[in-house]
C-alpha cells in the first residue's frame, strides 16, 4: 500500500508539473481529436491482491494469506470518437501477476489443535498470466492548451493462461487452481498530454473481479481444507498506465 501512495504521489506531481508548463506553449497536435478512430499501445505496471470471503465449512479457523508481487502489462489501443467528450476504447493486452498463497490453521498456529489442516500442502505459489479485454468508456473534459484531464470506466474479459483448471489434479495433489473464465470492472483517471509527434496518456487505474476466481477442489476427493471454507476468491488490482497514441 505505502508504494501505491508513493506512486500515486509520483504521479500527480507529474500532472501538475506538466500543467504548470502548459500555460504558454502553442497547442500541439491541435487536429488529433478530430479523428474517428486512432490507435496506440501502453505498458505499465500492476499490484494485485485477493478479496476472501468464507462460509460454514468442516474447517473452521483457517484462512487465506497472501503475499503480493509487480507484475507488468501490455497491449494495444484501439478508440473511436463519440463525440467531443466521450470516446469508445478496447484495450486488449497482457497482463502478469504473482502471488505466495498460504493456507493458515489458526487451531494450529493457537496451539489448539496437534495438527495442521493443511499439511503437508501449505503455500503455493499463483503464477498468472491474462489475456486481458477490456471495454471502456471515456470521458474527457476540455482541452486546455496541451492537456486534457479524464476519467475512465468499463468492464473486462480476463482469460487465465494459468488457471489449471483443467489439471486433473487438485489441492489433494499439491495443485491449486483457478478459473479460466472471468468478468472484471475497471474504473480509473488520467491525462492526456500533447506532444509534437504523439499523445502520451498516463493513468492510474482500478480493477476489480465480478466472478469468483476460485477453483474449487473434486468433491470426490472428501471435504477439502484448502477451498470448501472459501465463499468467494476475486483479485483487486491496482494499475499504473503508460499510453502512447
Amino acid at each position: 500500500m505505502k508504494n501505491n501512495i508513493a506512486s500515486i504521489s509520483i504521479f500527480l506531481l507529474c500532472i501538475c508539473t506538466s500543467v504548470n508548463g502548459q500555460r504558454r506553449k502553442v497547442n500541439q497536435l491541435p487536429n488529433f481529436d478530430k479523428k474517428e478512430i486512432h490507435w496506440g499501445f501502453y505498458l505499465g505496471w500492476n499490484n494485485t491482491d485477493y478479496k476472501v470471503t468464507y462460509k460454514e465449512s468442516d474447517f473452521p479457523n483457517t484462512n487465506l494469506h497472501f503475499d503480493h508481487k509487480t507484475g507488468f502489462n501490455v497491449g494495444l489501443i484501439a478508440d473511436m470518437k463519440i463525440n467531443e467528450n466521450f470516446n469508445l476504447r478496447i484495450e486488449p493486452g497482457l497482463l502478469s501477476n504473482a502471488s505466495t498463497l498460504t493456507f493458515v490453521d489458526k487451531n494450529f498456529e493457537d496451539g489448539n489443535s496437534p495438527t495442521n489442516v493443511f499439511e503437508p500442502h501449505t503455500s503455493t505459489e499463483i503464477a498468472s498470466t491474462y489475456l486481458h479485454v477490456p471495454v471502456l468508456i471515456k470521458a474527457s473534459a476540455l482541452r486546455l492548451n496541451n492537456i486534457k484531464p479524464y476519467i475512465i470506466g468499463g468492464f473486462s474479459y480476463d482469460y487465465n493462461f494459468s488457471s489449471n483448471q483443467d489439471s486433473g489434479d487438485d489441492n489433494f495433489s499439491g495443485q491449486f487452481r483457478m478459473q479460466t473464465h472471468n468478468f472484471m470492472y475497471e474504473i480509473g483517471l488520467g491525462m492526456d498530454i500533447y506532444f509534437h509527434y504523439f499523445k502520451f496518456s498516463p493513468s492510474i487505474r482500478g480493477q476489480f473481479a465480478m466472478t469468483n476466481e476460485i477453483y474449487y477442489d473434486e468433491a470426490s476427493n472428501g471435504p477439502s481444507p484448502w477451498t470448501d471454507p472459501i465463499n468467494f476468491m476475486g483479485s483487486r488490482s491496482f494499475f499504473i498506465k503508460l499510453a502512447f497514441e
